[in-house]
């Protein structure tokens, strides 16, 4: 049988958590942590893995309506994007405001 953790639970989460919105790689945060670095890796691995979504899992409702405005929002830029490319023969048909190329 292991012995006892010398860490509790919420000391694990805080160093995990200052792991991961630490611009500072795993290894620097546990130097600052006093902590080995293979533990605190293990520790930022296991959570990530508890936390991660199952391939192929729903959508929950946050992420279909954010989707749902990505896309509204792509073809709305798309008709912009087309419009722009369309506005030159509009605005000047002859291109006489180009400069001569020769």
């Amino acid at each position: 049988m292991a012995p006892p953790s010398k860490y509790t639970p919420e000391f694990r989460e805080e160093a995990v958590q200052a792991a991961l919105r630490s611009s500072k790689t795993v290894s620097e945060t546990a130097r600052e942590l006093e902590l080995n670095p293979e533990t605190l890796r293990g520790w930022v691995k296991k959570h990530r893995k508890q936390n991660e979504p199952a391939a192929g899992a729903p959508l929950t409702l946050d992420e279909r309506a954010r989707l749902k405005e990505q896309d509204r929002r792509i073809r709305e830029l798309e008709m912009e994007n087309s419009f722009l490319k369309k506005c030159p023969a509009y605005v000047c048909p002859e291109r006489r405001w180009l400069p001569d190329p020769g």
